[in-house]
């Protein structure tokens, strides 16, 4: 009889610990943790990300902006780390980031940006390399669970194989978790980040089924694929009816009819509760993405205006993590510094064409800063050569039959395949040595090729 009262002991205690198993919550992990389509505090308290992107790697001296970002309203900011392919942000650089969002009360999302493009861009790392970096800065991260997410990668694979997204993906994070990472984990789409041919949205639950914690959440980027509601609602409404965690780790602003609806963005996150950050604060060498002119919080541009002020912007939605008090009052933004004469490498740049030595009149530039399917946006950069200029004109012919639908910061006409562009009246003048860019949309079919560009001057 005793031996059946030891046996049926053992299989109470058994039942009583699967029991208690089952119905520990999920925030018992450490720090910030998904559970369900939430991401959740470590007491449990549903945390929604209101923030903004900042491009760090391009511009340390600029650390005035995390308390500029935070008076904003915002309760996140995503900064923008490199771990080679830019100046590589070193573990005491890290560690001094992490302090500025703690300091000003943010939630730090880090993101590796070597990653951007990958398959597309020759420059890009792999998903593998971006976890060796986070390797490297690991006794800098652990300990900071409750502050801090890790975006593994920004926009990993572009639009050549992005089938490749899901394996990668998944080699990723597993890494990440055997050396020994708690955070929660945000992973990037492939397609830069806009996912236009669904390779996350089919294969989510396969990622999420490799983290072993479970604390892995999507990032779609908005952009010019997301142009109408009906394209956001419905992308949406697919994560939302999987129950899978996703949040909108980037977007811009419908400066044109061809770009993204952010008004909807905002509204269905506010609507669903789902994260949104906006990029960017600053430094764009594409300007009309910037949401302050030269970092300067007074100067909110329109873009500025609608995610800081709008009816469902970081004003009126953002709620401060509760790691920080129930206090929202900012820290006193210092003044900022000016920024530094060189601008930052684009968001994406798949494709370039070299720049020769501007040591005639002028030289120009050719790059794709973004491409989707029967679209894409470029960049001219028109260089001024061993002398002062007062106009430039930049012309080429397109060989594969693309064509440009828009421009911004120039004049741009079309006979056929061929295109000229001449400045406006602000950015004529250049001095010696100087540059300036400005930015296109255009249509594609088949082929993308990058055209030979000429540059004249008086």
């Amino acid at each position: 009889m005793k031996k059946h009262l030891i046996a049926l002991g053992t299989v109470l205690l058994a039942v009583a610990a699967t029991i208690v198993a089952a119905v520990s919550p999920a925030w018992a992990a450490t720090g910030l943790h998904v559970s369900g389509t939430n991401i959740v505090e470590s007491n449990g308290n549903v945390f929604v990300m209101r923030g903004i992107n900042h491009a760090h790697t391009w511009y340390t001296s600029q650390t005035s902006s995390f308390a500029n970002i935070k008076a904003t309203g915002a309760n996140t900011v995503r900064v923008v780390l490199s771990g080679g392919r830019w100046t590589a942000n070193s573990a005491s650089d890290v560690a001094n980031v992490i302090a500025l969002c703690k300091a000003n009360k943010l939630i730090c999302v880090l993101e590796d940006h070597d990653t951007t493009g990958y398959g597309e861009d020759s420059a890009a790392y792999t998903l593998d390399q971006a976890v060796n970096y986070w390797i490297g800065l690991k006794s800098v991260l652990v300990g900071q669970e409750d502050y801090v997410v890790i975006n593994i990668g920004n926009e990993p694979i572009g639009n050549t194989n992005p089938s490749q997204w899901t394996a990668a993906t998944v080699a990723a994070v597993q890494k990440m978790r055997t050396n020994g990472f708690q955070h929660l984990l945000m992973v990037d789409a492939p397609n830069w980040g806009q996912d236009w041919q669904y390779t996350m949205r089919d294969n989510a639950q396969t990622v999420l089924d490799a983290d072993t914690q479970k604390n892995t959440i999507l990032s779609i980027h908005m952009y010019a694929v997301f142009n109408t509601a009906a394209s956001i609602v419905s992308y949406l409404d697919t994560f939302k009816n999987n129950g899978w965690p996703l949040l909108v780790g980037e977007f811009g602003w419908q400066f044109s009819s061809s770009e993204v609806d952010d008004q909807t963005v905002m509204s269905e996150a506010v609507k669903r509760g789902l994260g949104y950050i906006g990029w960017s604060w600053s430094g764009n060498t594409d300007p009309i993405l910037d949401m302050t002119t030269s970092f300067d919080p007074a100067q909110l541009t329109t873009w500025g205006q609608r995610i800081v002020n709008g009816a469902n912007g970081l004003k009126a939605n953002s709620k401060q993590a509760t790691i920080f008090g129930t206090t929202t009052t900012p820290t006193t933004p210092a003044t900022p510094t000016s920024s530094p004469t060189t601008s930052p490498s684009p968001t994406v740049s798949p494709t370039t064409s070299p720049t020769p030595p501007a040591t005639g009149a002028c030289s120009a530039s050719y790059a794709v800063t973004g491409s989707w399917g029967g679209g894409f946006q470029g960049e001219v950069k028109v260089t001024a050569g061993s002398a002062a200029l007062n106009a430039w004109t930049v012309n080429w012919t397109y060989a594969n039959g693309q064509s440009v639908t828009q421009a911004w910061n120039a004049s741009v006409t079309s006979s056929g395949a061929a295109v000229t562009a001449k400045n406006v009246s602000y950015n004529g003048k250049l001095s010696a040595g100087a540059s300036t860019t400005f930015g296109f949309l255009g249509s594609w079919t088949g082929t993308n090729s990058v055209p030979a560009l000429t540059c004249s001057a008086s």
